[in-house]
C-alpha cells in the first residue's frame, strides 16, 4: 500500500530500480505494478493506494512498531545501503547480522518500511 501512487512510482522505479509492468487507469487511481528489471516476468509488486481504512490503520501500526511491510533480497547489503543512501533513502535500521543473514530497513517515502536482506553463506 502506498500513500501516493505517483510518488511511489517515482521512488520504486528511479530510486530502487524496478520497472513498470502494468499501469492501468481505474478512475482516480491505477492498477500499478512494478517488477525487477532483471526478471520482468517475475513477481509483481502492486503499488496499491492505501484508501481502505483498515489497511491504512495496519500500515500505520506497522511503521509505528518498526515492522517492515515486505523484504527484498540483495547480493551485497553494504553496497546497496551505500547506493540507496547516496540516492537520499533514509534507513531506520542500519545493516545488522541476524543468524545467517544481514538485514537493514528503510523508509520507502510512501508510508512503509522495507527490509533488504543479504543471505550469508
Amino acid at each position: 500500500m502506498v500513500a501516493d501512487q505517483k510518488k511511489a512510482l517515482e521512488f520504486y522505479t528511479k530510486t530502487l530500480g524496478f520497472v513498470v509492468k502494468h499501469e492501468i487507469p481505474m478512475g482516480e487511481h491505477s492498477w500499478l505494478t512494478v517488477v525487477s528489471s532483471e526478471d520482468p516476468d517475475g513477481v509483481e509488486l502492486a503499488l496499491e493506494p492505501n484508501q481502505y481504512p483498515a489497511a491504512l490503520a495496519l500500515q500505520k501500526s506497522l511503521v509505528a512498531d518498526g515492522i517492515p511491510w515486505t523484504a527484498f533480497s540483495v547480493e551485497d547489503i553494504e553496497s546497496e545501503v551505500d547506493r540507496l543512501e547516496a540516492a537520499g533513502v533514509t534507513f531506520t535500521q542500519p545493516p545488522m547480522k541476524a543468524g545467517g543473514a544481514k538485514m537493514a530497513v528503510f523508509d520507502d517515502t510512501c508510508g512503509n518500511l522495507i527490509q533488504i536482506i543479504e543471505l550469508l553463506e
